[in-house]
């Protein structure tokens, strides 16, 4: 059976870039001959501090977010991470087969530890195995990945490689990545070198999906772009990030290539382009924020979509874990 496995923290709103980056190939690939596992990661979110009401309220808008981009609770598996126990204990086990050195050249770690500093936590550093856990505990054969998490699905290959050498058994698959769509890396709007972040402490930096149509259009429109006309072919957008992302954006939102959006607005101004970019986005979010509203004023329905998610995934989890405990040599209860 080929299952995918994906999950997003629940940080801050969802904004353009998780939609178009990820969220969006999650609801394509129900269509697919896929199993669909899908997971609202609070235990990942505990690697920096967090306030426990705000959490909790982030999780569930979270839920509904996922749930209002399309995701189908009847054809996919959709639940919160810390209600499946499995995952820590198998993060567990697998830390015992994990070398330090293998967590240590994590990119993203040293990028992390070096503004904490002395305020680094043993959290931060097993992050990839609890990522590994999350993925294996459902034996999922595919992740969907942006080019910032492909390290640590190497490291989940490797852990389920690990595993099954060292106990001489085919058990986990070594997962593989995907990488879908042409706008899988959305940029920020204000710089076009860095990617489109929930962090970023200027919110015009991103378009979230709750935003309504005239706030969309004014962060369109001071977003930060170069004097030059827009070039008629990709070419021209070498070394011109903050053009390279609008086009890239407005190409992934009307269903086109990036080839044919310059050959429609190549020579033109940005003013023009900008302006056509924020409608198309108001086209393609709105419906999702006012299916937002509605799940969000019936809480009940959110918690219940969970609750019955969180039970589906564990009788997948658990049922991997007693195996691998077998495995391992521990006695069961």
């Amino acid at each position: 059976m080929r299952r995918i496995f994906s999950g997003i923290q629940p940080t801050h709103k969802m904004h353009l870039g998780n939609y178009l980056g990820a969220v969006r190939n999650w609801v394509a690939l129900q269509d697919e001959d896929y199993e669909t596992i899908y997971c609202v990661v609070d235990l990942h979110a505990l690697t920096v501090p967090q306030d426990p009401e705000a959490l909790r309220a982030q999780t569930r808008e979270l839920a509904a977010t996922l749930i209002a981009c399309g995701i189908d609770p009847v054809r996919s598996t959709l639940f919160v991470q810390s209600q499946v126990p499995a995952h820590a204990e198998l993060s567990w086990l697998f830390s015992c087969l994990t070398p330090l050195g293998w967590l240590n050249r994590m990119t993203q770690f040293k990028d992390k530890a070096a503004k904490q500093r002395d305020n680094t936590m043993l959290g931060l550093l097993a992050y990839p195995v609890l990522m590994a856990a999350d993925i294996l505990a459902y034996k999922a054969t595919h992740v969907p990945v942006g080019d910032d998490q492909k390290q640590h699905l190497e490291l989940t290959r490797e852990i389920a490689g690990s595993f099954n050498h060292r106990y001489g058994v085919e058990f986990f698959p070594l997962t593989e990545p995907q990488i879908l769509g042409p706008a899988t890396r959305v940029m920020s709007l204000r710089d076009g070198t860095k990617k489109m972040s929930k962090s970023d402490e200027s919110d015009y930096s991103r378009i979230n999906l709750t935003d309504d149509a005239d706030t969309i259009a004014l962060k369109f429109r001071k977003a930060k772009t170069d004097p030059e006309p827009l070039p008629s072919e990709p070419a021209g957008l070498d070394g011109r990030p903050e053009a390279k992302n609008l086009v890239a954006i407005y190409a992934a939102l009307a269903g086109i290539s990036i080839d044919e959006t310059l050959r429609q607005y190549g020579g033109g101004q940005f003013s023009t382009f900008k302006k056509d970019l924020a409608e198309v986005a108001v086209t393609a979010l709105a419906p999702i924020a006012d299916r937002l509203g509605r799940l969000m004023a019936d809480p009940a329905y959110v918690d219940g979509v969970l609750r019955e998610g969180g039970a589906k995934a564990a009788a997948t989890a658990e049922g991997v874990l007693r195996d691998v405990k077998d495995i391992m040599g521990l006695v069961r209860s």
